[in-house]
């Protein structure tokens, strides 16, 4: 599925790949801390793990990107 939000051709630098992955990192950790907060077997708590994992999928890739610049 392509994005049309964010081009393919779009470089970013690694500065600007950490400061994201240390944003994403921040929003795994709130998300998490509100989770706690939902009923259990909730929509609201099913949309927050999908959420969650789509985080921790970003943040995976932009590590594996800074690895591979480094």
């Amino acid at each position: 599925m392509k994005n049309k939000l964010v081009s393919e051709q779009e470089h970013f630098s690694e500065k600007e790949l950490e400061e994201a992955c240390t944003a994403i990192t921040s929003l795994i950790n709130k998300c998490e801390k509100a989770k706690d907060k939902l009923k259990r077997n909730s929509s609201q708590e099913t949309l927050m793990e999908r959420r969650i994992r789509a985080l921790r999928i970003s943040a995976s890739l932009i590590k594996e990107k800074i690895s591979k610049e480094a």
